[in-house]
């Protein structure tokens, strides 16, 4: 299993950063070089607990779809998503909240397995996890800019 963490602080509160960080049209507009779009379940708004959404993006040059279902939810301070249908073996995306002098510190804790043995693990060491790093911090800063506007 690979485990990636980010922690990105963002000059909003912990209720703002929380709704931009489950709003469907914002990810959208920050997986734009993936081409990535909502296509079933919540497909725009803020998704909430036991929903689920299906997305479809270009990755590696293959559209891919990849259905997650929010597993658990803490407003405002934690939610789950996991993969329910997908190319991943598993998938999971923590999302935590804590706010701090005026300012949220949003942490991701993304754990995921690859398929397909050591041939899986060593496109995840090549290519997969910086990829899937990349797609998280410009994610983590599109939702910088929309919650501090």
């Amino acid at each position: 299993m690979t485990t990636i963490n980010l922690a990105t602080k963002i000059k909003a509160s912990k209720q703002i950063v929380f709704d931009v960080s489950r709003n469907i049209d914002i990810h959208q507009q920050s997986a734009n070089k993936s081409k990535e779009k909502a296509i079933a379940g919540i497909t725009s708004g803020l998704i909430n607990y036991n929903e689920t959404v299906t997305w479809r993006g270009k990755h590696f040059g293959f559209y891919l779809t990849h259905k997650s279902r929010i597993t658990a939810m803490t407003t405002p301070d934690y939610f789950m998503d996991e993969m329910e249908e997908g190319k991943f073996e598993s998938f999971q995306h923590q999302h935590f909240f804590e706010e701090i002098d005026g300012e949220t510190i949003m942490t991701d804790k993304l754990q995921y397995e690859t398929p397909f043995g050591i041939i899986g693990k060593l496109f995840n060491f090549l290519f997969l996890k910086r990829h899937l790093t990349d797609f998280l911090l410009n994610r983590n800063q599109i939702l910088r800019e929309f919650s501090e506007d």
